[in-house]
Formats: structure tokens, C-alpha cells, sequence
């Protein structure tokens, strides 16, 4: 089975081919990502309009450009998968207009993918994919939640953030010290340079028990330390230091606090802060620690792509599931409420 993946959940817009019944990455026929950031770094944010218009731009080049890659035609596939949910409720109707469209009018079936399933499901598209149960740490910029993954559509949430999402925090950390958006790939490149142990801050909430995280007051001890610093490069990077320590090591420790809970030595890890290299190394280090395994998809399946949304369609689709004609999103989507899956790539 070929599908055609449509990812627009936010400010990427992301094009992929996936075909079952090929080992390991060699199913991913063909996946292109087109980056908003240019069109939204002089408003510090994404602005929602102009992140829908520009889906509308991009996206119809994007599919003819990921067809022509994987060497195909739009004859040649079998089912349309799109991000129906969570995110900015104009993107999705976007993405979701045109797989419609498209399904409609090749007459294959088509299928909403929650955005965070899709994420949650990316490192399975790599060689030797870890097999539930395991645990699912998915951190981006819009989520940080904990999730026990009993089988492939089964979740249950273990734990998430009260307030900002660690990407969200390490964006508004950054725009803080004054560096260009988007800050939080910004900050992580000049932690690099910081001094171990000048700057030290919390790790929130881990005192007490429980899988919850909450951000927004290391955000403010960051802000603090800032403004009664001298504001040299040399600080800037070793506050950078500080705060990238505390969110990793508060990751860490909820991680295995949640690897404790459910029984498991495995844990995926998937979102845009999956690609930082000391959460990386830190959770492969706990897991090598318990005998078990972490689990990432490649960096550039970290952020939104329309990989995993071909990859996550295809299972739902092999699984007899499809959606009726009317377009339609779900903004707001507990994961939680999904129907199961059974596997057979």
C-alpha cells in the first residue's frame, strides 16, 4: 500500500510517501518539508492566518515535488493520510481539504491521524523498531507528556505539563535573552558554550511525587538570573547551560519515574526537543543502566513532518480504518479516545 502523508498542523508544511511491506526505512518512499520560519520571525511567533495562507501556497507544489521524488504519480496510491488534530484549526483544514480532494478524486480511501500519534509512532519507522508495551516521552513545542503505549492505538497518559511545554520554555527562554527566533535551537547551539555549574536551577516538581511537569517557574528563575547578570556573551551562554541542564534532567528523572510505573526498560522518545543531543545521550544512558533501550526517529523526523503521518495513516488504513467524505478536524483530541491497531506492515 502507497499513501500519501499531509502534514499542516502548525507553521510546516510536510509532504511524505509511504509504502508497507518494506524492512525498516526503506519504506519511506519520499518526504518534503517546507519551514515557516522566515515568515513568522519578524512577529517573535506563529501567526495563525498567515500560517494557513501559506499552507495554501505550498502545499499543492509539495505533493507534486514528494511525487516526483518517489518516482510516482498520484495513480499510483492507494490512500491519503492528513493531520486532522490537535493545531491551529485553519492549517488543518487546509491539509485536510485537500486530502479529501484528492481521495475523493483518485477514489482511495482516506484517514485523519492525531498529529502526537504521529510523532509517538516516528522512531518505529527506523531499523529494528522497539514493539509495545513501552513508554513514550513526547516533547515538542505545543506538548510534554508521558505515555504508556500498551499496543499500537492504546495509550494512556502517564503524566503531562501544567503550563508551558518544554520546547515552548526553551522558546520563551531564548526570546528573553534576546536571541532570534526561533530561540529554542538557538539556545541549545549556545549551551554548547556555557560553564557547567555557573548557573544552577531547579528541576521542577521533581521533589514530590507524580508524572506531571510545569515550566513556567524555571522560565522565571532564567529571567531573574538574567536581568541581575552582567548580559555578556559568556553569561548568556552559561545561563543557555543552566536552563538546557534543568529541562533535561527534569526529563530524565520523570522519565524513569514513568519507566518505573508501567513496568518497562523501554522508552521512544519523539517531538522537536527529541533531537537535542544531551536528552539524547542522557536517556540512552538510564535505559542502557536498566538493560533496556531508547528509541528516537532521525533528527529530521523529530520536528513536524509528513512522514509519520504517512507511516501513522498506513497502519489505520492496513486497519480497515477511513474516514467518511466530509472534511473535518478535531483541534482539540485526546489521544487517549483512539481506536486500536493491529500491526501488519
Amino acid at each position: 500500500m502507497k499513501v500519501l502523508g499531509i502534514e499542516t498542523s502548525c507553521d510546516e508544511t510536510g509532504v511524505a510517501v509511504y509504502e508497507t511491506g518494506l524492512a525498516g526505512t526503506a519504506g519511506l518512499r519520499a518526504h518534503t518539508v517546507y519551514s515557516q520560519i522566515a515568515l513568522h520571525a519578524e512577529y517573535g511567533g506563529v501567526v495563525p492566518e498567515l500560517a494557513s495562507r501559506d499552507h495554501v501556497r505550498k502545499l499543492l507544489p509539495l505533493i507534486r515535488q514528494t511525487l516526483a521524488e518517489a518516482g510516482m504519480t498520484t495513480a499510483d496510491l492507494d490512500g491519503v493520510a492528513y493531520t486532522a488534530g490537535p493545531g491551529l484549526v485553519g492549517a488543518l483544514l487546509v491539509g485536510a481539504g485537500v486530502a479529501r480532494s484528492l481521495a475523493w478524486a483518485l477514489d482511495v480511501p482516506a484517514v485523519g491521524v492525531h498529529h502526537m500519534e504521529g510523532h509517538l509512532l516516528a522512531p518505529l519507522m527506523e531499523d529494528d523498531p522497539p514493539e509495545p508495551p513501552f513508554v513514550a516521552l513526547l516533547v515538542s513545542g505545543g506538548h510534554t507528556q508521558l505515555v504508556a503505549v500498551d499496543a499500537i492505538g492504546r495509550y494512556r497518559l502517564l503524566g503531562e505539563t501544567l503550563d508551558d511545554a518544554a520546547g515552548e520554555a526553551f522558546d520563551k527562554t531564548a526570546k528573553m535573552m534576546g536571541l532570534p527566533y526561533p530561540g529554542g535551537p538557538q539556545l541549545a547551539a549556545l549551551a554548547e558554550q556555557g560553564t557547567v555549574g555557573r548557573f544552577r536551577f531547579a528541576r521542577p516538581m521533581t521533589d514530590r511525587p507524580g508524572l506531571d511537569f510545569s515550566f513556567s517557574g524555571l522560565k522565571t528563575q532564567v529571567l531573574l538570573a538574567w536581568r541581575d547578570s552582567d548580559q555578556s556573551e559568556q553569561t548568556r551562554a552559561d545561563i543557555a547551560r543552566g536552563f538546557e541542564d534543568a529541562v533535561v534532567d527534569t526529563l530524565a528523572i520523570k522519565c524513569e519515574r514513568a519507566l518505573d510505573a508501567a513496568g518497562s526498560d523501554v522508552i521512544v522518545i519523539a517531538g522537536g526537543v527529541g533531537a537535542n543531543k544531551r536528552l539524547r545521550a542522557k536517556l540512552q544512558e538510564i535505559a542502557a543502566k536498566r538493560g533496556g533501550r531508547a528509541c528516537f526517529p532521525r533528527p529530521s523526523l523529530c520536528t513536524d513532518n509528513g512522514a509519520m503521518i504517512a507511516f501513522a495513516g498506513a497502519l489505520r488504513l492496513q486497519a480497515g480504518q477511513h474516514e467518511t467524505p466530509e472534511v473535518k478536524v478535531v483541534p482539540r483530541w485526546d489521544m487517549a479516545a483512539l481506536p486500536p491497531v493491529i500491526r501488519n506492515l
